[in-house]
């Protein structure tokens, strides 16, 4: 199978487009940023790009995961993020369309789902979160993008039966959080791995998942994240006591963490619910926190990526604006 992967030269695509090419598929990598999984240079906002690209390549499957993220918020106006995340998005889903494309997968984000009240931790318990969760009230341009290229996905499906999934993934990114730095990175996405986050390897599985079960499904939106150990019955304990629970589950985590100098979070404020990818696409992550501890026991390596230096590789000359 001939597959496009946008964003081939980010964290995502550097591990993606490989394992696509080990699964036996002939890979076209696009981004705006060189790299050496990438073979066409150029934004998927280019609509002249895409449409010629399409049109002289035979592209049976697209994985769009191609996207102005979070952080470069500081970097870029508004007007790139809508040119980049929703204008982009429709120009691929259009020429998929009009060149017959079998499947589509658009890697989306859970950070849609996250509200001001949210990310404040109001509420006196943690807030369940899974597809069924509205209404979705993003918080940044971010958010609000991701969420205008969904919207355009279940438009063209419904419009022309484009089969489309939508993978709304957690964190897996390798850098420092760029607002939160209370812990230290490799605690914080230790502590991740019980409600929030998933390792690049399992975001990978994921979309390979995705691409393989597109057309039998039609259309679906599903979150991607290590599966939790918590129940939605201890949502008001998480938020006040976190460590009782997590100490519930794993009674030797306490002890693990003291000798590494971590803290257990003392309190839970979300929980991503990945149950329905595990039903609809038979997949669940491959990594969680009991990895985390039984790494920690027998002094192994920890079980996700972390740099501290890490920089999204995307550079955009001309977008680039006075943020303020």
């Amino acid at each position: 199978m001939r597959v496009l992967v946008t964003g081939s030269s980010g964290w995502l695509g550097r591990y993606l487009v490989p394992a696509l090419v080990a699964a036996g598929n002939d890979v076209i990598g696009l981004d705006v940023a060189a790299g050496p999984h990438t073979k066409v240079i150029g934004s998927v906002a280019d609509r002249a790009l895409i449409d010629r690209l399409f049109a002289e390549t035979r592209i049976d499957a697209v994985i769009h995961a191609g996207a102005l993220h979070k952080p470069d918020i500081v970097r870029y106006p508004r007007q790139a993020f809508i040119d980049v995340n929703v204008s982009g998005t429709l120009n691929l889903l259009e020429a998929a369309v009009a060149h017959g494309a079998s499947r589509f997968v658009f890697t989306s984000t859970t950070s849609l789902m996250i509200s001001h009240a949210i990310r404040a931790g109001e509420g006196d318990a943690a807030v369940w979160i899974d597809e069924t969760m509205t209404p979705l009230e993003p918080r940044n341009i971010y958010g609000v993008t991701k969420l205008g290229g969904e919207r355009l996905c279940r438009l063209i499906h419904d419009e022309t039966g484009l089969p489309v999934v939508i993978l709304r993934t957690s964190r897996f990114f390798p850098e420092e959080d760029d607002t939160l730095r209370t812990l230290s990175g490799e605690n914080m996405k230790a502590n991740e791995l019980l409600h929030r986050r998933l390792t690049v390897e399992d975001a990978v599985a994921g979309h390979l998942a995705a691409l393989e079960k597109t057309p039998e499904i039609g259309f679906d939106t599903l979150i991607l994240s290590a599966p939790t150990p918590f129940s939605r019955g201890e949502a008001a304990a998480l938020k006040t006591d976190a460590a009782a629970v997590i100490a519930a589950h794993y009674p030797q985590a306490a002890a693990l963490y003291a000798a590494r100098g971590w803290s257990l979070p003392a309190s839970i404020d979300r929980i991503y619910d990945a149950g329905r990818a595990e039903r609809v696409l038979g997949f669940r992550c491959a990594t969680d926190f009991a990895a985390v501890l039984g790494a920690l026991e027998y002094g192994e390596p920890l079980p996700f990526a972390h740099d501290a230096d890490y920089t999204s590789p995307l550079v955009i000359p001309d977008l680039i604006r006075d943020p303020g």
